[in-house]
């Protein structure tokens, strides 16, 4: 389903305000204490076993940063378990999403952050790269 929705050419015209702010606050009232949604406007809890990436202290989405304690632990915040073992573990237990994890993720457009990535997906809004990423 998500290949059939980024063949979809973004619509030409935005959703009405309210209807943008209502998706907004529903994102985030079932995101945030699900997932522990950090609202980057660019989710990808589908490639990561449903683990938010940006709950790593160094924002990585293309996995550990090689510094994962024998226990799990991140070398960061050792308290905590690495968002990334966590999302190895979780991506087992999704066959559907499984190979995902050995996607490529682009940067963070940190523009996009507070705002929602349902709004952002259907729009292409989370497809569009920044000019001054361009290789040229």
């Amino acid at each position: 389903m998500a290949r059939t929705l980024d063949r979809r050419p973004p619509p030409t015209v935005p959703p009405p305000r309210g209807f943008r702010k209502a998706l907004l606050v529903v994102e985030r009232a079932t995101k945030e204490p699900i997932w522990d949604c950090r609202m980057c406007g660019q989710c990808i809890l589908h490639s990561t076993g449903l683990a938010c990436p940006m709950r790593c202290p160094k924002n990585l989405r293309n996995g550990p940063c090689g510094g994962v304690l024998q226990d799990g632990g991140c070398e960061v915040v050792p308290e905590m378990r690495c968002v990334w073992v966590q999302a190895w573990e979780g991506s087992r237990r999704l066959p559907l999403w499984r190979g995902h994890m050995a996607h490529l993720q682009p940067p963070v457009d940190w523009r996009l952050q507070e705002t929602s990535s349902w709004e952002n997906l259907l729009t292409g809004r989370d497809r569009r790269v920044p000019a001054a990423w361009s290789a040229r």
